[in-house]
Parts: C-alpha cells; structure tokens; sequence
C-alpha cells in the first residue's frame, strides 16, 4: 500500500496568479531618469487608470524625471477574480519592487499595509484618469521641488554622498 500524501482544502491552496512580463532592457531608453521615479498605473489600456489594484489585469510602470518619462515595463496577469483571496497580493507587490507609488481605483486595507510596507505609495484616482497627465503632473512637481511622498521617493532613489562623511569630520567628534 502506497502511503498517502497530507491534503488541505482547496481553499487553502490556491497559487499565486499567473502572469506575463515585458520588461525594457539594454537601451538608452531602458535607463533610469536622473532623479526620477518609478511609478506604476494599474491599468488595463496603458493610457488611462482603470483597474482596483486587488483585482488588477496589468500594470504599466513608468519611470518618471521631470523632463522626461518611458515606459519601462508592463505586467500582466492572467487569474485576476476580486475574491478576496489574498493569496495574489504577495505578486502583485512583488511586481512593483523599485516603484515609488501605483496609482489605482481603489486598494483595500489589507493591501494598503503590505504596499506601504514594501514601500510602495498607494495612490486612488477617478475612473479614467489619463496616464499622461497623471505624469504631466508628477513631472511639475519633480520640476518644482517635490513634498510628501514624492520627496522621499526621490531622495531614497539618490546614492549615498560619499562626502557625507567630510561633512560629519568638519563637525568634529565630542565625547
């Protein structure tokens, strides 16, 4: 007699969603903006923001300077169902690792935490609102000195001053 394996409910079971990935590389467009952003939209055009990010169909990121921005990459997923299964957040989230933001419809609780854990901004907007200007406005703000979220996303993207560290020594070290 064969020995049986332990089973658990389906229910339980239920794998991660599939999905597809286009990703631009080995370009001069597939190179980071100076003192840009990486910004994600869920949307299903890639020209307007459509989608709930749970239930998510695609994802076209962006990344964002302010004189200019490319899209750099394009996810999409298969199994997309808005069950509340949270089983398809770990990948969703895994997909926007280096974005600094995803603008969507609507995200739940559950998903707002393990965004902004992972440190990823959740932003809602209406309805159809157009990608381009979403970046238009973005691009100002970039122009103009960011504040918020923006700031910290641009100042955590800069590499660390190695002359931090003179400027650490010109203040001298007390005991």
């Amino acid at each position: 007699m064969k020995p049986s394996l332990p089973t658990t409910p389906a229910s339980n079971c239920t794998p991660p969603p599939r999905r597809r990935q286009l990703r631009l590389v080995g370009s001069e467009q597939g190179r980071p903006i100076m003192n840009g952003v990486r910004i994600a939209f869920a949307s299903t055009d890639r020209s307007t923001v459509n989608q709930h990010f749970g239930s998510t169909e695609a994802f076209a990121i962006f990344e964002i300077g302010a004189d200019a921005s490319q899209l750099v990459e394009v996810t999409e997923f298969i199994d997309t169902a808005q069950d509340g299964n949270e089983n398809k957040l770990p990948a969703k989230i895994a997909t926007l690792a280096g974005c600094s933001a995803v603008y969507c419809l609507a995200v739940g609780a559950s998903a707002v935490k393990q965004l902004l854990a992972s440190g990823v901004q959740p932003i809602r907007v209406e309805e159809g609102s157009p990608i381009e200007g979403l970046i238009g406005d973005l691009q100002a703000e970039l122009a103009s000195g960011p504040g918020g979220w923006l700031a910290k996303a641009v100042r955590d993207r800069q590499p660390a001053d190695a002359r931090r560290f003179d400027a650490m020594e010109a203040q001298g070290w007390q005991e």
